[in-house]
């Protein structure tokens, strides 16, 4: 069974300041947990040692409800690939879902 939980929903590097501050909350709402740190990690597959890092600061993401947020944001993703966007997470995203899929 898949918690939800509070959700920023859009939690990337660019809503992300220092010291530490959460922006941009109007995607706010309910989410599986893990959801934001899945997002988090997605858009750091770029950066090996930043997603690395993601993954460790977010315990959630080794258990099963880490599973099913994760593979919730790899597939919106892909879909946003396939209209045109974030294009250079394409190959990471592809290769992140064929991951998802030996679990």
């Amino acid at each position: 069974m898949t918690c939800w939980t509070a959700a920023h929903s859009d939690l990337h590097w660019a809503n992300v300041t220092a010291p530490l501050r959460i922006l941009d909350w109007e995607g706010g709402g309910r989410a599986p947990q893990g959801f934001d740190a899945a997002t988090l990690y997605a858009y750091s597959l770029l950066q090996e040692d930043v997603a690395a890092r993601v993954r460790a600061a977010f315990p959630v993401l080794s258990g099963p409800a880490g599973l099913a947020a994760e593979a919730t944001v790899c597939a919106q993703l892909l879909q946003t690939v396939a209209r045109g966007d974030n294009l250079t997470l394409e190959d990471q995203l592809r290769h992140w879902s064929e991951e998802l899929r030996r679990h």
